[in-house]
């Protein structure tokens, strides 16, 4: 037996770009179903856990946001870090650190950050690009990052610890 919780719905991402709480781009992003056959999707829709924790962020605000598994507490991340970097724009350095304590979790999230964000633009011109720092990259995909910083870093603890302190990646924060 199993019970999957049901979570109360909090509208969709078009509605908090309506009421201006995102970047307009978002409702071109933060879709579901998006594909290579299907590069434009489906409007999300956000559980109120999700559509109050954004609203939070906007006001700069901190959180905490705990929930189960599958209740889409990325998004409530995710989602502000794309919108800031929208508002402030791209190619900038790094604008965000995600720090996971596992590296599955941060191949996992890549994997639905290349959906939403190169799905329906152009190859190799997302609106807000991304990278995974987490010690399986080889050295030639460490040296891109250091040469060309994405917008969002997704790495482990032991990883940013290494950011922090090793000479050679000191310019990526």
């Amino acid at each position: 037996l199993q019970l999957n919780p049901t979570f109360l719905p909090g509208g969709t991402i078009d509605d908090l770009v309506k009421d201006g709480t995102l970047h307009s781009e978002c409702s071109r992003i933060f879709r579901v179903d998006k594909s290579a056959v299907d590069p434009i999707g489906k409007p999300l829709v956000l559980h109120t856990h999700q559509t109050q924790a954004i609203r939070q962020a906007k006001l700069g605000k901190s959180y905490v946001l705990t929930s189960g598994t599958g209740s889409g507490k990325s998004m409530t991340y995710i989602v502000p870090a794309v919108d800031h970097v929208l508002r402030h724009g791209t190619g900038r350095g790094i604008q965000a650190i995600v720090v996971y304590p596992m590296n599955a979790l941060a191949n996992s999230q890549a994997e639905e950050l290349r959906k939403f964000l190169e799905f329906g633009y152009p190859e190799g011109q997302p609106p807000v690009r991304f990278a995974r720092y987490t010690g399986q990259e080889k050295g030639d995909e460490r040296e891109a990052i250091r040469s060309n910083p994405p917008d969002i870093l997704l790495t482990n603890y032991m990883m940013l610890e290494l950011l922090l302190t090793r000479s050679e990646d000191r310019a990526l924060v």
